[in-house]
Order: C-alpha cells, then sequence, then structure tokens
C-alpha cells in the first residue's frame, strides 16, 4: 500500500504524506531511469511510502472489528492501517490462517466473501519485499476490509487461506506465478498463466521488461528488440 505524490514543474521532494511511515523510493519522470526524458513528463517526483500503523478511534463499525480478532486471537496484527476510509489488518504470517477463519466465521464479523488475493512487490522493503493482500467482503453486515501479510524473497513464504476461503485458489496460483509467492498448504500450487518450464516471475519489478523469447506451439517470437526494423 502507497501513497503517490506528484509535482509538477521544478523538480523538487515531494511532501511527506500524514500517514507515512517507511519511505520505498523516489522516481523522476514518467519512463526514463538515467537518460533524457523526452515525454515531457521529466518534472515529475513520486513518492511511494508505505503506511505506518493508525491509531484508534477510526469510527463507525472499524473500531469494533479490530478489537473483535485482536479479542479472539492473540497478537494478531504487526499494525492497522486506516487510510483515506478504508482499513487494511497488517497481519502476522504465523495468524494469517487464524485471523482468516475469524473474520468469516464469527458473527460480529462475517467477512463471508474472498474478493480476491492480489500480490505485491516492494523491492526496497527490507525484509518484507512480497506482499500478499486478501481482500474480504461481508455480504452479512455490507462491509469490506484488507488483510495484508508480508514475506521476504529469500523466504517467500505465506500459508495459504484456501482451507478457509476455496475462492482463493486461484488467485494464490496467480500471485505464485507473478510474484514468486508461495502458499504454504496450497492443494495445488502450480503456475496457472506462463507455462510450467517459466524461469521467473514475470510481475516482480526487477524482472526484465521485454527481450524474452517467446514459444507459442512451435511459432517462435522473437525478442521486441529483434523484430524491429527501421526503413
Amino acid at each position: 500500500m502507497s501513497d503517490e505524490i506528484i509535482s509538477q514543474g521544478e523538480v523538487t521532494p515531494a511532501p511527506i504524506p500524514a500517514a507515512a511511515g517507511q519511505l520505498l523510493s523516489v522516481k523522476q519522470g514518467m519512463w526514463s531511469a538515467g537518460t533524457g526524458d523526452t515525454s515531457g513528463f521529466d518534472g515529475i517526483v513520486r513518492s511511494t511510502w508505505m503506511p505506518a500503523g493508525s491509531q484508534p478511534p477510526f469510527g463507525d463499525w472499524y473500531d469494533a472489528a479490530v478489537a473483535r480478532v485482536a479479542e479472539l486471537v492473540e497478537s494478531p496484527y504487526d499494525r492497522v492501517v486506516f487510510d483515506r476510509g478504508e482499513l487494511t489488518l497488517y497481519v502476522r504470517a504465523e495468524k494469517l490462517v487464524e485471523v482468516a477463519q475469524v473474520l468469516r466465521d464469527d458473527a460480529q464479523l462475517r467477512f463471508e466473501y474472498c474478493i480476491s488475493v492480489s500480490g505485491v512487490h516492494y523491492p526496497n522493503e527490507a525484509g518484507a519485499q512480497l506482499h500478499s493482500v486478501i481482500h474480504l467482503q461481508s455480504i452479512t453486515h455490507n462491509r469490506r476490509l484488507r488483510v495484508e501479510t508480508s514475506a521476504s524473497e529469500e523466504n517467500p513464504h505465506i500459508p495459504s487461506v484456501v482451507s478457509v476461503y476455496p475462492a482463493a485458489d486461484w488467485h494464490e496460483r496467480e500471485a505464485w506465478d507473478m510474484f514468486g509467492i508461495v502458499y504454504d498448504g496450497h492443494p495445488h500450487l502450480t503456475r496457472i498463466l506462463m507455462p510450467d518450464d517459466w524461469v521467473g516471475h514475470p510481475q516482480r519489478k526487477d524482472y526484465p521488461l521485454g527481450g524474452i523469447a517467446v514459444e507459442f506451439k512451435g511459432a517462435k517470437v522473437p525478442p521486441v528488440e529483434e523484430r524491429r526494423r527501421y526503413q
């Protein structure tokens, strides 16, 4: 989760947002990295922040939900972030399945619908570069929240929640395929978009953009730079 601050014109450091925690990166321009920017966006400065923990009260139902999970699960949170009207529970990996079970089954919570599981890669967040984000909805109470868990690139293991939310099956497979997050306990953690023998995880930010030969049913498509012809 991040705040993106954009300023146009003279290049100056972007202001620090009120909810800012750890500064992850500062980027200048739209496309270039160390080369001349011909896009006209060279005056843009973008700062990406990992929000700090928020302090209650949050208002509405949010305080009761945060307190209820903490009542039923011992020390579940790394932190809780309430930002722009949205609640995110940053849950310790070893508590994830227990928290998911409580969120689904407790009558005061009843987040019975898993909308999706998303992977995110923050290469500059030391020891927590890979994030798995579970988006939940309570049909009973008409509420939404996120549950987020992180792991390092060196040890990319996060518990699977398929035992609690079967709909997370293919979403976790996609996060493994695209980001390399290993969901321990998943019933069949295999690639879902890329071929089984594909090397690497294409949505990680350190993955090369282009330059990779691709094969489709015996027809080989060369890398982009080998296909360009200027007449």
